[in-house]
């Protein structure tokens, strides 16, 4: 078998590739870039790579420098890496973090085996897909392949283990269509009812066979189950020629024709075995039509089974089919990305003049239940109120600075600073607010007290592209312009932030309400823009659709001060708009006239 050599094709994982190479294959000391875990004594490492891809090593503490596997298990539609490797179950928190326990099935294995000597990482795309990713992005495959064997190579990895569930299994694909032939680095792909996207076109069951007909310790396994009358609703969950069962059909039919399957009852599988057991695919028939797409994974053991079918380890960790046998090594609280403000404050002269917090004032959700059941124009009344009377967080207090540079029509170079909120308008303490979205009139009111200017649509860039902390946008469809929905989607903001600094300079939560000339066109409209992606498009391009009373879950109010440095001299943010010039620091339409009229 001819080996794949790696090339750096990809810049994200050449750049990652660079930044690992130095780590360390000693025993003993935490590897380079990593920490100690707080839970379990793990240690773990966090990259963010310019394509917007996440990923999370994790190793236990003492880390022996031969022998090491590497598990890469991509992260399903709609999942993040906090998701993937689970948490203990808590009140508000969503159920996403229940269903995989990839850390705490893996940590099980170590326990059974402390010689194991196993490496997890888990690998998260932007726009939460792999799918999609691969749809969107011309060189997704390569960028695969190259994260894959950059992270063997960083990590000392002898042997890698592929693994996904759900659309993870595109990562998968993606990597086999990269390679001319499976590198015999690589010695187990597993895929968790992932098959959706198999095809004999692409050579993916050619791929497969000969990496296991030419690398002994190769293996395939597959969980699937029969998914094609599963509804929700009263409607088809996949379509008539979609799922995991037919994905994993087209597969078994593609073996068939060059190697003897062996087909037996396992428990509640249908087991089909070849080569030794170098191929392992078990189904089950779903009897009941249940929908098993997460159980196989989580509740059924599945990580542990497929990580370990045909070692010495099989039998000891448990029994697949369930129950879940992780207990123990599931963690209290969701893992947790370490971000440090990497934004200088802004000086004090700079500041918003908010009135200190009354005392008594409401928290968030103590505001919540003053306004769920109020007209819209008694709730933006009262959210107007609390505002100017300052029961604002004590975050939003503090600015961050954003730079700013202008080459102008005559070669000058203009440097310059502005100064925002890190976060949306919110009503409440640190420790329980509430962001506010409101309409244009209301912010206007808002940032005219607090001596602040609403932001550009040019500014709602270049705050996402310097800001800390970046989530992906989390759109709803339900009730949108009801109170109840805005604290919702408040606290599925918070439950990404899980825990990080509140002074954080966040992006990606909300649409902006922004100022432009298009308004003058269009009275008596709201004009929005943002919500960006982890590329930096934003899902929402400036629209002024809607009537200025609009105001719905995914507006937001970012305000800045109404003074800005340029070349390092204070100068009032409605002069640089009106300026021909300098108007192109914030502004990508010219000059904005009237920019406190909504």
């Amino acid at each position: 078998m001819q080996n794949h050599k790696w090339h750096p094709r990809s810049v994200a994982a050449f750049v990652y590739c660079l930044i690992l190479a130095q780590v360390s294959l000693a025993r003993g000391d935490l590897l380079p870039g990593f920490t100690e875990a707080p839970q379990f004594g793990d240690q773990e490492r966090w990259t963010r790579l310019e394509s917007g891809i996440r990923i999370y090593l994790n190793a236990s503490r003492d880390v022996p420098a031969a022998n090491r596997t590497l598990v890469v298990y991509a992260t399903p539609n709609a999942c993040t890496i906090e998701q993937t490797l689970g948490c203990a179950k808590a009140e508000g928190l969503p159920w996403r973090f229940e269903i995989q326990h990839v850390a705490a099935q893996v940590r099980r294995l170590r326990e059974v085996d402390p010689e194991l000597n196993m490496i997890l990482a888990v690998v998260q795309p932007p726009r939460l897909a792999w799918p999609a990713f691969r749809q969107t992005e011309k060189t997704a495959d390569a960028t695969i392949r190259d994260i894959v064997m950059s992270l063997a190579r960083a990590t000392g990895a002898e042997r890698v283990v592929l693994a996904a569930h759900s659309g993870g299994g595109s990562f998968l694909f993606g990597f086999v269509n990269a390679v001319d032939a499976i590198p015999d680095v690589i010695e187990r792909i597993i895929f968790l009812d992932a098959t959706y996207s198999y095809s004999d076109d692409q050579r993916h069951g050619d791929k497969f066979l000969d990496w296991i007909k030419q690398s002994a310790p190769s293996r395939l396994v597959v969980i699937s189950y029969d998914d094609r009358n599963i509804t929700v609703n009263g409607k088809l969950v996949v379509s008539s020629a979609g799922g995991t069962y037919r994905g994993t059909h087209r597969m078994l039919d593609r073996f068939r024709k060059d190697v003897e399957l062996t087909e037996q009852k396992v428990d509640a599988f249908d087991r089909y075995s070849a080569l030794r057991g170098q191929i392992e695919i078990f189904i089950h028939p779903n009897p009941e039509t249940k929908m098993l797409h997460t159980a196989l994974v989580g509740d059924m053991n599945g990580v542990m089974q497929g990580l370990t079918l045909g070692t010495g380890n099989e039998t000891k960790w448990g029994k697949f089919g369930g129950p879940p046998a992780y207990a123990e090594w599931i963690q209290a609280h969701p893992a947790v990305e370490p971000i440090a403000a990497t934004l200088p404050p802004a000086p004090q002269e700079f500041l918003l003049k908010i009135p200190p917090r009354p005392d008594g004032a409401p928290t968030g959700s103590q505001f919540l239940k003053q306004i769920e059941s109020l007209a819209p124009a008694d709730r933006e009344t009262a959210i107007e109120t609390e505002l100017a009377r300052g029961n604002v967080p004590d975050f939003l207090r503090a600015l961050k600075t954003i730079r700013l540079k202008l080459t102008t029509p005559d070669c000058a170079i203009r440097e310059a600073k502005c100064f925002v909120t890190s976060d949306y308008l919110a009503v409440g303490t640190d420790a329980d607010f509430f962001r506010l979205p409101m309409t244009p009139m209301t912010a206007q009111t808002i940032a005219k007290a607090f001596a602040g200017s609403l932001i550009t649509a040019k500014l709602s860039d270049a705050i996402y592209s310097q800001s800390e902390l970046k989530f992906m946008p989390q759109p709803l469809t339900k009730d949108r312009e009801a109170a109840t929905t805005f604290y919702d989607h408040h606290r599925f903001i918070e439950d990404d932030r899980q825990g990080r600094p509140s002074d954080l300079l966040v992006a990606g939560i909300k649409k902006d309400v922004v100022l432009t000339n298009q308004l003058e066109g269009k009275p008596g409209k709201v004009a929005i823009y943002g919500w960006h992606y982890p590329d930096g498009k934003p899902i929402q391009p400036l629209y002024l659709g809607h009537a200025a009373g609009y105001v719905d879950y995914s507006h937001g109010v970012r305000l800045m001060s109404q003074n800005m440095l340029v070349d390092g001299k204070p100068v009032p943010v409605a002069a640089i708009l009106e300026d021909p010039v300098l108007s192109a620091l914030i502004s990508n339409e010219g000059p904005i006239k009237e920019h406190e009229s909504p």
